[in-house]
């Protein structure tokens, strides 16, 4: 064939590809409310699994005609752990990667720190024993509590449970920066560091359980900055387990909190793209004292386990009152049973007429709905985050319906997800910003 064919057709062949606009992918036209930032957004296979087995109605009707999108990247969509955590190693930049190509507008770094006082990526102070390689590398033996086999009997039965702890304030930067990330898991009945690594659940996956990238605090705001994103890091508070404690690193609670809150005003971010995270009041009023700009901003986390661990009307009330002005619950918290039917919880009612805010966490964390969910209901232990609604769900498609009342119902600003496109495609159908 002659050079000038083969140089025609390599040129078709570049303008098809570069004109196709996959079902997948955010297509050309006008920005739909809220979405300044225009992006190719990749939603894959889950979303329409979800929608498939919905209940007949109307719901299923709208998301079925948003099947061949646009979709866009939305702050309703938050990726939790950078938002791939279902199938990728969390606070990776594999994770965020994959959180920000489907959808996440804004991303999560839970924010501990090494022994050098640097502020790094992890959902723990001490939890590199099940979220990186540590304990198959000479590393090992810096761990608060080195690896300890479980102890078997004659027949094999676990009497002690494998057990190991060890935090990123065991390390240096160097030394945390050396390690792999992978899926938050553990054997408990492991006799060997190489066996304890594994323990994945059965609805996550080891396919690309490969070595992820760990991330520091600032190369968290570098990296969603070049994504696209926003973010909200979480401050986490301490592990009494550990052999340092932040005061003897930071020298104070309020100097720790600092610490984070400087790492993005040293990066020139804008306050209006940063939500810091807590479970602890005080720092949260903190920043609202000290930080006015990001404290406009700052998420107190509910770290209730059970409904009745929730606040009170009054309680909410009296957090607006301090200068609060967002809370996260879980979204068990949220919801309630009323005729069959997924409502909004009187703690739902409680917050809005508080004049709060509220974004929840999370979606895509609890498995398969018939397999991993309902088998809980009427047990002891009850499925965290659908503990309130077991008796109104019956499969997978009932992600879609909670998430449909968290939304539209409930009014919740955004929702944290494992799996970022199934809220990206849902407030892209719905065009929430």
């Amino acid at each position: 064939m002659p050079e000038s064919t083969l140089t025609l057709l390599a040129r078709v062949a570049v303008i098809a590809l570069t004109s196709f606009t996959p079902a997948l992918c955010h297509a050309d036209g006008p920005t739909p409310r809220g979405h300044a930032h225009r992006t190719h957004v990749q939603v894959g296979e889950r979303p329409y699994y979800l929608v498939s087995r919905m209940r007949p109605g109307p719901l299923k009707e709208k998301l079925e005609r948003c099947s061949e999108g646009p979709f866009f990247k939305t702050d309703f969509s938050i990726g939790h752990r950078g938002g791939g955590t279902l199938q990728l190693p969390e606070h990776t930049r594999e994770s965020h990667e994959a959180g920000a190509r489907m959808g996440a507008g804004i991303q999560e770094c839970d924010v501990t720190f090494t022994r050098d006082g640097q502020l790094v990526c992890r959902h723990d102070q001490c939890d590199l024993h099940t979220t990186t390689n540590i304990l198959v590398t000479p590393l090992a033996d810096k761990c608060s509590q080195p690896f300890t086999p479980a102890a078997l009997d004659g027949a094999g039965k676990t009497i002690t449970p494998a057990a190991a702890l060890c935090c990123t304030s065991d390390l240096t930067l160097d030394e945390y920066k050396s390690l792999k990330g992978k899926m938050d898991a553990s054997n408990p009945n492991a006799t060997t560091p190489e066996a304890f690594l594994g323990g994945t659940p059965s609805y996550r996956t080891d396919l690309y359980n490969t070595g992820g990238t760990l991330l520091t605090h600032k190369e968290s705001i570098e990296l969603i900055r070049k994504l696209g994103g926003k973010y909200t890091p979480e401050l986490k508070g301490a592990n009494k387990g550990a052999k340092l404690q932040i005061e003897q690193v930071f020298g104070s609670q309020a100097a720790y909190a600092q610490a984070l809150i400087d790492e993005y005003k040293a990066l020139e971010v804008p306050p209006k793209h940063v939500w810091p995270q807590s479970f602890d009041q005080q720092d949260i009023l903190y920043w609202v004292g000290h930080e006015p700009e990001f404290g406009k901003q700052a998420v107190f986390l509910d770290d209730a386990n059970v409904p009745a661990e929730l606040p009170t009307a009054a309680e909410l009330q009296g957090y607006a009152e301090q200068g609060i002005r967002i809370v996260a619950p879980p979204t068990f918290a949220l919801l309630a049973v009323q005729d069959g039917q997924i409502v909004p919880s009187q703690y739902a009612k409680d917050v809005k007429a508080a004049g709060l805010g509220v974004i929840t966490w999370t979606l895509e964390r609890s498995g398969r709905i018939a397999e991993d969910v309902l088998p809980t209901r009427g047990t002891e232990s009850p499925s965290f985050y659908y503990q309130t609604t077991l008796d109104a769900i019956s499969g997978d498609g009932d992600v879609m319906v909670t998430l449909d009342v968290l939304a539209k119902e409930v009014g919740v600003l955004g929702v944290f997800s494992d799996w970022s496109c199934t809220v990206s495609y849902y407030a892209s159908c719905m065009n929430l910003p």
